[in-house]
């Protein structure tokens, strides 16, 4: 029975993670730099691949790096690059000025010494209007065209005949709602060859940029407005509607900028009003409500129909004060003024913070109830009822090495979350998961403990005899690790009262955010801790026997389970080719355990076999399932794909939302967390709820926080978590309701009836 005890409690698992590092060729490579989100991806999906392209595609506009270089990369002679970007209908990307709202695209380039880039060459925009306000920007296809002078002294570097061109860019797509969106570039252009494919967008660009004006434009600020005179425009355009824009943002009233609607033919100009005065045109704009400055020039864009022009007018007459425009209500201000205040006010030691670590110490209690944490919680128990023959203070010791290991590792995770947040990055709990390299190794492990369980694989015989003998004579050792492992799976989930107390922990000063880690922790151990220490609670269990094998091989179905769903997770973030060599990888395990169980020449031949398999799989795995797929599932908050009444997130879409008097509720997400999956199943698509919120007209959004996304970060820091599942109900005129990470439907019906 005491050979048994020991092959049916965890430390034998564990020895499995030991086997995994012997048979290296089957486990993860060796040196994988995979990282925690696409490297070239962060509020979108880059280039299709992890590595850098010539396009980007999103589910809103392809984006092109393209190239105009007809005489290849001539020293003394300019060549012109540019980003093409081609928007799905009703979609449209902004203007150096965006008008009322958005941001310019902007471009960064990386040139091979000799190359200098200028400013993107802007075409003319339209006039979008969005409601009351009004946006400057493009739809369908534009591009930006840079010209790139090439120094006469350029010389490729070493025997290179192409200059490298990388690219990184960022735009803001808009219709309704707005998505940040980015993307990494690369192109080769060689330097004695020819390149104009994109000859005729190039020109079309040229045509639509505004040329120098030769004229006279004048400027004068007074009470009422900006008003304009401009002289010696083109004969053909007297007596006609001009469009006039600013170049400089949050200056003037863009709805109230000159229209073709709004030509008068005489009389005194009222503003947002234009008109001739004989050959001369001026028209009358009113300031915007947002001017903060008051420059003493202005370039300006005139246009009628494809013609074009660029002035610049040095603004005579007298600004008005800026405070009158720009200036905040005094309430407002006071309110600003006390959550700075309150902001600055270090967390106070007790109350709040006493009920925050409990609230962490009841949410790691509960997290054993989760569906990622159960499996292991009951091979605990189970191998702690098969340790009739040990002694107490062995039971106890084996209870406070696995304590150590949960609350050490808590604080290890927490700790480097802390860090790397304090390195500028937005991560939050269950960040690891959003690594397919994480996601690969626990796939493995979690596939040698079925096995291990199952009784398919003995990691015993695999080790030798003086290795395998000292791990049995360190149970406490094994206890450790065992809590280390506990943590390891819990990570991608919240329970109850956790959420919070996460939230809280990484607005704290180091060592009281590590203190509310260690109590998550403990409250995770405390149910073996307790067992270990009380012989009450070990008298509860049933007396070892026969159930006990039949139930340990039971307990492999749920670790196969919990593969499953790794798998599905890593399809999330590698597509279907990093989900099939994961699995090719897991068979090929399969095959090894099975051929190890044989014995004599069978045994030899298959197990040459089985390394052979394992060797591929895993050229496989590192080629598709350590790569983040742009193309695969949901990439990013704002360019998720729509399901049904649900909607992709971005802030731009609940304030837009809130604007037209609508309720709205988010669902932050992952497909990491099987809580948030459960959740989804047993409540939010439940017919009774569909249809509560259909009755209150909610909007329905979902932040995927599958992979890294910084704005969902925030969003969630913003809501006091920093993990998921949350559920948040926003409603005009009302502070956000945030709901339990266990939803019911009763929960959510009663939140939607008080709307």
């Amino acid at each position: 029975m005491n050979a048994f005890s020991h092959s049916l409690s965890l430390s034998a698992l564990f020895r499995s993670l030991s086997a995994l590092l012997l048979i290296a060729a089957c486990a993860l490579p060796t040196g994988s730099s995979a990282q925690l989100s696409p490297s070239n991806s962060s509020l979108v999906a880059p280039a299709t691949g992890s590595v850098a392209a010539s396009q980007v595609k999103t589910d809103q506009v392809v984006a092109e790096l393209v190239v105009h270089a007809p005489d290849g990369v001539t020293p003394g002679k300019t060549l012109w690059l540019g980003l093409l970007l081609q928007h799905q209908p009703h979609w449209h990307t902004y203007w150096k000025n965006p008008g009322d709202s958005g941001l310019p695209t902007q471009l960064q380039w990386t040139l091979p010494a000799g190359l200098i880039a200028g400013d993107i060459a802007w075409p003319v925009p339209r006039k979008i209007a969005i409601g009351t306000l009004a946006n400057l920007g493009y739809e369908g296809e534009v591009l930006l065209p840079v010209p790139v002078k090439v120094d006469s002294n350029f010389r490729p570097a070493g025997l290179a005949q192409t200059a490298e061109i990388q690219l990184q860019a960022s735009w803001l797509v808009c219709r309704e709602e707005c998505i940040p969106q980015e993307g990494s570039f690369r192109i080769s252009v060689p330097v004695r060859g020819s390149m104009a494919l994109h000859a005729a967008q190039f020109a079309a660009a040229q045509a639509a940029a505004p040329v120098a004006f030769q004229g006279k434009v004048e400027a004068l600020a007074d009470a009422r407005g900006l008003l304009l005179r401009v002289s010696k425009l083109p004969a053909g355009w007297v007596g006609k509607a001009v469009q006039a824009l600013p170049e400089t943002p949050e200056l003037l009233n863009t709805p109230a900028l000159p229209a073709t609607t709004d030509t008068l033919t005489g009389g005194s100009l009222q503003a947002g009003q234009q008109g001739w005065d004989g050959a001369t045109w001026q028209a009358l704009v009113p300031y915007s409500a947002q001017r903060s400055t008051s420059p003493g020039q202005v370039a300006w864009v005139f246009s009628i129909g494809k013609e074009s022009l660029r002035g610049e007018a040095t603004v005579t007459g007298t600004w008005p004060a800026v405070a009158e425009f720009a200036k905040v209500p005094p309430a407002l201000q006071a309110a600003l003024d006390n959550n700075a205040r309150a902001a600055s006010v270090p967390p106070a030691p007790t109350g709040g913070m006493v009920w925050m670590v409990l609230a962490a110490l009841l949410g790691g209690l509960i997290l054993n109830l989760m569906p990622c944490v159960f499996p292991v919680l009951a091979i605990k128990v189970l191998g702690f009822a098969a340790q009739g023959t040990q002694s107490r203070a062995q039971q106890r010791a084996q209870g406070l090495a696995y304590t150590a290991g949960v609350v050490l590792s808590f604080m290890a995770l927490g700790g480097l979350l802390l860090a790397l947040r304090a390195g500028g990055e937005q991560l939050g709990w269950g960040f690891q998961l959003q690594s397919p390299a994480v996601i690969t190794g626990l796939a493995v492990l979690f596939t040698l403990l079925a096995m291990n369980l199952a009784g398919w694989l003995h990691i015993g015989n695999l080790l030798p005899a003086g290795l395998a003998g000292m791990q049995l004579r360190h149970p406490v050792a094994e206890a450790f690790l065992s809590g280390v492992l506990a943590v390891a799976i819990a990570s991608p989930c919240t329970a109850p009262f956790m959420g919070a107390s996460l939230g809280y922990a990484i607005t704290l000063p180091g060592l009281q955010s590590l203190v509310l880690f260690a109590a998550l922790g403990l409250g995770l151990a405390l149910p073996y801790l307790l067992a270990s220490w009380l012989p009450a609670i070990g008298s509860w269990l049933p007396r070892p026997g026969a159930w006990m094998e039949t139930l340990k091989h039971f307990l492999a179905f749920p670790m196969a389970a919990t593969v499953v769903w790794l798998v599905w997770v890593l399809g999330h973030l590698s597509g279907v080719d990093g989900a099939a060599s994961l699995l090719l990888l897991l068979l090929s395990l399969g095959l090894l355990a099975w051929a190890l169980r044989q014995s004599g020449r069978a045994k030899t031949i298959f197990t040459i076999i089985s390394i052979a398999a394992c060797t591929l799989s895993m050229g496989a795995t590192w080629q598709f399932g350590l790569k983040a797929d742009a193309n695969a599932a949901v990439p990013a908050s704002g360019s998720a794909a729509q399901t049904g009444a649900w909607q992709a997130w971005s802030e731009p879409a609940v304030q837009a939302a809130l604007q037209d008097r609508k309720p709205v509720f988010v669902d932050f997400t992952a497909a990491w967390c099987i809580t948030c999956q459960v959740n989804k199943k047993t409540t939010l698509s439940k017919a009774e709820v569909e249809a509560a919120f259909a009755a209150k007209q909610v909007r329905l959004l979902r932040a995927d926080w599958t992979r890294r996304d910084p704005a969902i970060t925030q969003a969630l820091q913003a809501l006091g978590r920093s993990g998921v599942p949350v559920y948040v109900l926003y409603a005009p005129g009302k502070p956000p309701v945030v709901l339990t990470e266990i939803l019911t439907p009763g929960e959510v019906l009663a939140a939607v009836a008080q709307l």
